[in-house]
């Protein structure tokens, strides 16, 4: 039911945006993809990418994996005619580390498009992953279509000092899974986009530094003899250091050495 709607929604929407889109855009890029943090770079290695987009006919795709140190020649096809989100999910599965664990990058055209390139970015990640949020939100209000979003004045707020200054240093923190179906149920406020709620948490781990899966968290770090403690969120959290991976649920943990 939902394909259904999203499908009649992306024409709508198509209708009402530029009708000229076809002339002034190539239907194929390349991808750009953004530099990988060389704090998951010296850990981890180079990573693999999942990619997401949506297709010409408003469906989600999934299933396109790129092999480690992919760059250049990658290629996608994209609708011209609406506001779209691309995502690229890093992820290294030597080390049990799969696509969704770590935070994506993105890139939402036509706002990211470069002559024949789309460039994605770490900070356009959370425009596409909050684009198909407000998608799989949206039910039946074709007044809310994600395309029509005012997305410029949406990354304005991250430069602006209207939000808190820590969710403008890591735009991860809030939970925009709960966002997205606030604004489709009600509309959108600047004033939900907060952080989650984290349990301090005492952990019996070595010395860090500890890295996040956000590009943009600081890293975790604790001198001899003082307690290691980590911020833990809802659901599954990960940190990795040069000693492993620490997998956090509630008071549950684990860790795991780093394969080598």
């Amino acid at each position: 039911m939902k394909i259904i709607i999203l499908k009649l929604a992306i024409i709508i929407a198509a209708s009402v945006q530029i009708i000229s889109c076809e002339d002034r855009f190539p239907s194929v890029y390349l991808l750009e993809l953004p530099q990988t943090p060389q704090s998951w770079v010296s850990l981890l290695g180079e990573p693999h990418w999942y990619l997401e987009w949506l297709d010409v006919n408003g469906q989600k795709q999934t299933g396109r994996y790129l092999p480690r140190g992919s760059q250049g020649a990658i290629e996608l096809e994209l609708p011209v005619t609406w506001t779209n989100p691309v995502i690229a999910s890093p992820y290294w599965p030597e080390h049990g580390l799969f696509a969704g664990i770590f935070k994506p990058a993105g890139a939402l055209f036509p706002f990211d498009v470069n002559g024949d390139s789309l460039r994605l970015s770490w900070e356009a990640g959370i425009d596409a992953v909050f684009y198909m949020e407000l998608v799989y939100a949206n039910e039946n209000d074709f007044s809310k279509i994600p395309a029509n979003f005012d997305w410029m004045r949406f990354r304005e707020l991250f430069t602006s000092k209207t939000l808190d200054e820590d969710v403008c240093k890591d735009p991860w923190l809030p939970d925009w899974r709960y966002i997205a179906e606030k604004t489709i149920s009600s509309n959108f406020d600047r004033r939900r986009i907060t952080k989650e709620t984290a349990l301090s948490t005492l952990i019996a781990v070595t010395q860090g530094p500890w890295y996040g899966t956000s590009p943009f968290a600081e890293p975790i770090s604790f001198e001899k003899g003082e307690m290691p403690v980590f911020p833990v969120r809802a659901g599954i959290n990960t940190w990795v250091s040069a000693k492993g991976i620490l997998r956090v649920s509630g008071k549950i943990w684990i860790f795991t050495e780093i394969n080598k």
